[in-house]
């Protein structure tokens, strides 16, 4: 489907505890046109009221739309998925994958067909890196062929998930919080695409606020004083004292509650997560603007 539709609006939702509501806006013909490709997991746990309204879609589906369910086998919600068959629907069997051998393969199986090669100590290296999860695998091992080609090695390995560590933990939550609006959403989505999970982006984004914020409240700038109150590493504080500097109080406790809304937001409150994750960060960088600017406008005025 991406191949035939490079530019798709791409949306992913977990079935488990998922208002009707929320589907229906995905699934919701869209404003800018386009096809769209919407991703709904774990359907064998979705509710009766829900697998009612997907049953009802499939017979009147949307031809710019392509409609993966993911159902994990077992009989709950099984007249789901024979609706869908009786529909028309192309079924996509995935046997389970269990044992270390077979993941071994499913990695070498991802990068041959991806257009590469990978030496075993790379494979035992991409397993110990990114785990058992087979999504996060094919993504990893898509974005390595593409990133160095040829054959991967562990060295390849390593410093592809060095690149993402970077991302996730420091250059999307430091672009947001110096206000960089245009390099924030470059470096987000630059991690998005490399298959970094939200839950971490979000977990990096309310760390640097939150400790932005924890510098911020105390009345000394003296770094090491700072560490032994905060109880956190000198460097740390250094970073977030740099941080810090163009945030008022008031706003860095706006982006707090930014940031825990994203919590849920990407643990499956939203239609979207990464929407959710652009969203929040365009409003952390507008939130530190607006207080900037509120700060300046009181020096001027002598207040």
């Amino acid at each position: 489907m991406r191949e035939l539709h490079q530019d798709s609006e791409e949306h992913e939702l977990a079935a488990a505890g998922l208002p009707i509501g929320d589907l229906a806006d995905v699934l919701a013909p869209s404003l800018f046109g386009g096809h769209r490709l919407v991703v709904v997991t774990g359907v064998h746990e979705a509710a009766a009221a829900l697998a009612e309204y997907l049953v009802a879609y499939a017979k009147e589906p949307d031809p710019e739309l392509t409609l993966v369910l993911v159902h994990h086998g077992g009989k709950r919600n099984e007249a789901l998925v024979k609706a869908f068959k009786a529909a028309g629907a192309a079924v996509d069997e995935c046997p389970k994958i269990s044992s270390a051998g077979e993941r071994v393969a499913f990695v070498r199986n991802e990068v041959r067909h991806a257009g590469g090669k990978i030496t075993p100590d790379a494979v035992t290296a991409l397993l110990d890196a990114v785990g058992n999860d087979l999504r996060n695998l094919s993504a990893a091992a898509s974005q390595l062929v593409s990133d160095f080609g040829g054959v991967i090695d562990a060295d390849a390995v390593a410093r592809f998930h060095r690149g993402q560590a970077e991302v996730t933990g420091f250059t999307v939550a430091e672009r947001v919080l110096v206000g960089d609006s245009a390099g924030s959403i470059e470096m987000l989505r630059w991690a998005l695409d490399r298959g970094v999970a939200h839950v971490l982006i979000a977990d990096a984004l309310a760390d640097g606020v939150r400790t932005a914020a924890r510098v911020a409240s105390l009345n000394t700038t003296n770094t090491g004083e700072l560490a032994r109150q905060l109880k956190l590493p000198p460097w740390k504080v250094k970073k977030a004292q740099s941080q810090a500097r163009g945030w008022t109080i008031d706003a860095l406790q706006q982006a707090i509650g930014v940031a825990a809304e994203l919590n849920a937001d990407v643990k499956g409150a939203a239609a979207s997560a990464d929407y959710a994750l652009e969203r929040a960060v365009r409003r952390i960088v507008a939130i530190r603007a607006a207080g900037a600017a509120g700060r300046g406008e009181r020096l001027r005025s002598g207040r």
